[in-house]
């Protein structure tokens, strides 16, 4: 795969898409905990806790965590 991103954008552009992607991540990771506080938030304060759902909310975050970190993961070992 990374020989495909280097031969669409040429080696020299490789370490500003890595930033870019880093950059990305950090970005849907503040997003996720902003999204993860505010459900939080609003269900203790009308009292509708509901664990199950918050459960299925952090799990679906921690996979597209997963996914993230296992790309950029690949792109980070062939540098």
């Amino acid at each position: 795969m990374l020989f495909v991103v280097v031969l669409v954008f040429g080696a020299d552009k490789l370490p500003e898409i890595a930033r870019g992607l880093g950059k990305g991540m950090r970005q849907l990771k503040d997003a996720t905990n902003d999204i993860k506080h505010e459900v939080t938030k609003s269900a203790k304060e009308n009292n509708i806790i509901d664990t199950d759902t918050t459960k299925d909310i952090q799990d679906e975050i921690n996979k597209v965590k997963d996914d993230l970190e296992d790309f950029t993961g690949s792109l980070k070992r062939n540098k």
